[in-house]
């Protein structure tokens, strides 16, 4: 969890910053693995699943930031 914020249970982003943390940690275990496995079929599943991770993270971010037209 990135921990630099405090919002209110009751604001969306304390829980949308709580998730970025947990998808982040996920994303850097899978990558993380990619190289202790030799399995090449097993090694793009864990890449696929952090560029996966990577793109809800954007997601989330682009929600906190009212970025996009469908989070304004």
């Amino acid at each position: 969890m990135t921990g630099h914020t405090r919002y209110a249970d009751s604001d969306p982003r304390h829980h949308t910053d709580k998730i970025k943390g947990m998808l982040r940690d996920t994303m850097d275990h899978v990558r993380e693995d990619v190289s202790k496995v030799s399995d090449p079929k097993a090694q793009a599943l864990f890449e696929t699943s952090a560029e996966v991770l990577g793109g809800l993270i954007t997601a989330y971010e682009h929600f906190e930031q009212k970025s996009e037209p469908a989070w304004r």
